[in-house]
């Protein structure tokens, strides 16, 4: 074998630089025939859900010879016969016809002469077939079974590599294809985010978003719940070089905090209980693009130090690893917390507020964006629309006055919920502003909501018999879209759905207020009768 060395490390070299497998034994096919007496070179896969085999590649000696890509579906006694065979892992040798008679399906049609057939693994199952043919009046001897049995290994690798990509694609084409969908059911051509108020109320803050974005530095959004923090962000990144790489968000908020070090930063195999594999974290998968940290306010004070490291020089370590990694990320952190007052009382690293705050944008309430609200919820009126399948209305001048009559303490968040519920209550036929505000109704006294300092999050707002508590609030809400759903929870005419929450969501708050669904059926029962 010592002379046939540097055939073998020439075949290496080609599978390694040609991902595509027909693109490798192409190269790999003169090669052989140089030191082996080879003509065709045949790989096929095994197919074991089908039950089939196809040629994935196949290239022969003489230029234009080449036999077609074909595919069979097989018996179950010659699949089994397959399979035993590959587990055995060894070459067998003869001619085409002993070789077709005692492994069924192995080898493609037409084939004549003598013929080496080998199994190809994939971690440790059956994944194909290679396939050495030797034309009369050329034949193979038995150290050329030794010649194939160390051509397994990399044609082996070859074939993965190929089905890794045919997965890809296929991955690919499905995500295409959902995209498409997508972007049908919401009636847009692509999924850039269109920003409703930028030449209007958000004029101020888009500004500074077009003088940032095409630096590199970390970004803060500050705003309320709800003021379209997650929008901004995407705006910052698909007007940077970045825009080609991936956009992550993260809801720092919403990792338990024994798995924050692991989703940001990843593990290694083993590195604590359940680690079964190696993990990528956040800023690795981000690497290139831009990672937009959610509700940074609430990283416990340890991850705050872990962050700090890798926003100073941009390395990191996962968990359980002892390697130093590198990560290009571009980080948007946004939060709708008072950062000034977390780090007075030692809640949030002031080191790390200076690394974060390098740039700060602030995003206005909508009770500060009066001027919006029309175009915004037209804009939810014909998304919500689109998605439900029901005809397209924009509010008229009254649903307008409703709306700008509210104090919106959950901002354009809300509004799209409401705008949601005004589409589905009115079916097609209107939309029904006034029942989709709910209970609360519009505040009769908006001005001196609007008048309310800046600084104030959610300015008092005097409402006839306002509820005595938040909890209060949201049963009387809950309990309003459950009476116009009959009791009703999921489906498109569901309490949930008119909501804009998960139904899970909406029983896990019902549970906790104390709500029985059912009394709402009873209810509806009783006025039919």
């Amino acid at each position: 074998m010592e002379r046939f060395a540097p055939l073998l490390l020439d075949i290496w070299r080609e599978v390694g630089r040609h991902i595509e497998i027909g693109e490798a034994v192409a190269r790999c096919t003169p090669l052989l025939a140089r030191r082996v007496p080879v003509d065709q070179v045949f790989v096929r896969r095994l197919d074991l859900a089908h039950a089939s085999v196809e040629t994935v590649a196949c290239a022969s000696a003489s230029d234009g010879d080449e036999s077609p890509h074909t595919r069979e579906t097989l018996p179950s006694a010659a699949l089994q016969e397959l399979v035993a065979f590959c587990r055995r892992d060894r070459p067998m040798r003869g001619s085409a016809a002993s070789v077709a008679k005692r492994l069924p399906g192995a080898l493609p049609e037409h084939v004549v002469g003598d013929v080496l057939v080998g199994p190809l693994l994939r971690d440790g199952e059956p994944a194909g077939l290679l396939l050495l043919v030797a034309r009369p009046p050329r034949h193979f001897e038995r150290e050329h079974e030794d010649i194939a049995r160390a051509l397994l290994e990399p044609f082996a690798i070859a074939l993965g590599n190929d089905q890794r990509i045919a997965e890809l694609e296929s991955l690919r084409r499905a995500a295409e294809a959902d995209k498409r969908s997508l972007l049908a059911r919401l009636g847009r051509e692509d999924l850039s985010e269109s920003i409703v108020g930028a030449d209007s109320g958000l004029r101020a803050s888009m500004e500074r978003i077009e003088l940032v974005a095409p630096s590199d530095v970390p970004v803060l959004l500050l705003g309320e719940t709800g003021s379209g923090k997650e929008v901004a962000a995407r705006a910052i990144h698909s007007r940077s070089p970045r825009a080609a790489g991936p956009f992550l968000r993260v809801n720092c908020g919403a990792i338990p905090s024994g798995l924050i070090d692991s989703e940001l930063f990843g593990h290694e195999r083993g590195s604590f209980t359940g680690a079964s594999s190696q993990r990528k974290g956040w800023f690795e998968r981000a690497d290139g693009g831009t990672l937009f940290l959610d509700e940074i306010g609430e990283l416990p004070l340890a991850a705050q130090v872990r962050l700090l490291r890798i926003l100073q020089d941009g390395s990191f370590e996962r968990v359980g690893g002892t390697r130093p990694l590198h990560a290009d990320v571009r980080i948007v952190a946004a939060t709708h917390r008072d950062l000034h007052a977390m780090v007075s009382e030692g809640r949030f690293r002031e080191d790390l507020w200076y690394r974060l705050a390098v740039f700060v944008i602030h995003l206005p309430p909508l009770r500060e964006r009066p001027e919006d609200i029309s175009a915004l919820a037209s804009h939810f009126a014909l998304r919500a629309a689109t998605r439900f399948g029901l005809p397209a209305l924009v509010p008229n001048r009254d649903d307008v006055s409703l709306l700008a009559a509210y104090a919106w303490p959950g901002n354009i968040r809300e509004l799209g919920a409401v705008m949601d519920r005004a589409v589905l209550l009115g079916q097609g036929r209107a939309l029904e502003v006034a029942k989709a505000l709910g209970p609360a109704g519009p505040p009769s006294a908006r001005a001196s909501a609007r008048e309310a300092p800046a600084t104030a999050p959610r300015p008092a707002t005097p409402v006839p018999d306002a509820p005595s508590s938040l909890d209060d609030a949201m049963a009387a809400h809950i309990e309003a879209a459950l009476a116009r759903a009959f009791g009703r929870i999921e489906g498109p005419f569901g309490a949930a759905r008119a909501l804009g929450i998960n139904p899970h969501t909406l029983r896990a708050r019902m549970r906790k207020l104390h709500i029985d669904w059912r009394r709402f059926r009873a209810q509806a029962a009783a006025s039919a009768d």
